[in-house]
């Protein structure tokens, strides 16, 4: 039998997060690609995300014919388009003037998984790519990364957010993932806990 969940935030009751949650308006578009493994990961950030942002979309595919109703969506739009991901061609975020009026995609999975959308979506080698600079490790201590420029899809967005316009309040945010990485290290025996911190 499963266990009950909050009718608003989707999380186990004993783990519900909604106390934490403020809503925000952002003037980007946020579109999450994400893998169907992360989908009903209980450590998911992105179901956060979609909690304090709203409008964020998030499309749950792995091959093109999965995206091809968002493919369309980004043909018919006259916004630009970026896609948010590390790469040799990709360029700082931090270093460029990114309007606000923009659709951000961004990949959702392990750095494995997200790099195996990348390879089966060829399409999205057609947008430029940005990637952040990172001066400080993840806050998002309760995944383990084999990577030490691992971030949380959420992470991302905030400082993506950040970075176009250095006077969003992306505080809902972190608080938010700050909410629910003491929840779930609280939940913790003490001898698994302190793998984490």
């Amino acid at each position: 039998m499963s266990r009950p969940t909050c009718p608003n935030c989707h999380y186990p009751q004993n783990a519900c997060l909604c106390a934490s949650i403020e809503l925000m308006q952002v003037t980007p578009e946020l579109i999450i690609l994400q893998d169907p493994s992360e989908v009903g990961h209980a450590k998911n950030s992105v179901r956060l995300l979609e909690l304090v942002i709203a409008e964020t979309q998030v499309v749950v595919g792995e091959t093109a014919d999965d995206f091809a109703a968002l493919r369309q969506q980004l043909a018919a739009s006259d916004k630009p388009v970026y896609l948010v991901y590390p790469s040799e061609n990709s360029i700082s975020a931090n270093e460029t003037k990114v309007e606000e009026e923009v659709i951000l995609l961004f990949l959702d999975g392990t750095w494995r998984k997200a790099y195996k959308l990348l390879q089966l979506n060829p399409w999205l080698q057609a947008y430029p790519a940005l990637h952040l600079d990172l001066d400080s490790a993840s806050n998002y201590t309760i995944r383990k990364a084999s990577r030490s420029d691992s971030l949380s899809t959420l992470e991302a967005a905030a400082m993506m957010l950040k970075a176009i316009d250095n006077e969003q309040d992306v505080a809902p945010l972190t608080k938010a993932l700050d909410a629910m990485v003491e929840q779930r290290l609280a939940s913790m025996p003490a001898d698994v806990r302190a793998r984490y911190q």
